[in-house]
């Protein structure tokens, strides 16, 4: 299987002006948002990679794109229908190709010299099938992720099947659909913001849509996904962090800076701060 393509869903009426924020990469360069998504998939392999974003929004993106944005392709969603009608605007794109899917309001940071998607991409590919990246990840923390519930592969350390989905599952309703055997209590497995899907999501998404007039999120599918194919879920061997969220951006920036380049510097301001 050979995954090239990656599709970035950035037309959330959350999402629009995230991925245009600036902050200070591990390099300490600065860069947008965008950029380092972008970076992201094109570590795992992706050559091709396209943008879901609000109709008008095209120059801004591609801007935040800075030398990058000569290589994208910008796909409108022309309404506001919800995440998984983001992703089905990407279906003449995709073609009939597995892709990457990375979410505009994560960032991510490895624990490896190999970055998370490419992680997952590789465990893809080994697997033939598609992928999720998960994290395990407290109850409070429920009503901002979709979640899923397998179980444990016992050959494959951190890869899971996948059986129930849920879109921000309450704690009760994950206690009797999303329990993995292994995880902490009071701690599930919840989507990292990257996935490897096949061309055969469409299909479901499309039916989705004909089924409702209102939103339609990516964990419905998902979930009827698990029960008719092989799916899985992948803890890949880092963090991610929702930059959307109340001090997501500002966690985001800590976590690169004490992993990068200007380490000894932040961590000094940061004694000075705690000093004072």
């Amino acid at each position: 299987m050979n995954i090239s393509k990656a599709v970035i869903t950035a037309a959330g009426a959350g999402q629009r002006s995230l991925a245009l924020q600036s902050i200070i990469d591990q390099d300490g360069t600065t860069k947008t948002a965008l950029q380092i998504l972008i970076e992201e998939a094109q570590s795992a392999g992706a050559t091709d990679i396209a943008i879901v974003v609000q109709p008008g929004a095209e120059a801004a993106y591609a801007e935040a794109a800075g030398a990058h944005a000569d290589r994208l392709h910008f796909i409108p969603q022309h309404e506001p229908r919800g995440y998984g009608d983001a992703i089905a605007r990407a279906r003449d794109f995709v073609s009939d190709d597995p892709f990457l899917h990375l979410v505009g309001d994560h960032l991510c940071l490895s624990r490896t010299d190999i970055r998370c998607a490419r992680q997952l991409v590789a465990v893809a590919v080994a697997e033939n099938c598609a992928v999720s990246a998960v994290q395990a990840t407290r109850e409070s923390r429920l009503p901002n992720f979709g979640a899923v519930g397998g179980k444990r592969l016992q050959s494959s350390p951190g890869l899971y099947a996948v059986e129930a989905v849920a879109e921000k599952p309450t704690p009760t309703e994950a206690e009797q659909t999303l329990l993995v055997p292994g995880l902490r209590a009071g701690h599930y497995l919840c989507f990292f913001g990257i996935h490897v899907l096949m061309p055969t999501l469409f299909d479901t998404l499309d039916a989705q849509l004909k089924r409702t007039n209102g939103n339609v999120n990516l964990s419905g599918a998902l979930a009827e996904l698990a029960g008719s194919s092989r799916y899985l879920a992948y803890e890949v061997a880092g963090d991610r962090f929702d930059i959307g969220e109340r001090y997501g951006l500002l966690n985001a920036q800590l976590a690169l800076a004490l992993h990068g380049s200007d380490r000894s510097e932040i961590l000094a301001g940061l004694i000075e701060i705690l000093a004072r």
